[in-house]
């Protein structure tokens, strides 16, 4: 699944602070390998560099799979 600019995600990294906590993807960079990381803004910050495998939608969402 692919995720999009707006799109609401949970993050599941353990080495991450923001762990479990609900955020809004707010960029998408596709490396030239055609493989995409995600910037993901939460209430406290931001987490950059987040790859798709650590990513999950959030309860509600409606992205396209």
């Amino acid at each position: 699944m692919s995720f999009e600019e707006d799109d609401r995600v949970v993050l599941s990294d353990t080495h991450s602070e923001f762990d479990g906590e609900e955020g809004q993807v707010t960029q998408v960079i596709e490396n030239m390998f055609g493989d995409a990381t995600y910037t993901v803004s939460f209430e406290e910050g931001q987490e950059t560099g987040v790859p798709e495998d650590d990513l999950t939608p959030a309860d509600g969402d409606d992205t396209d799979e």
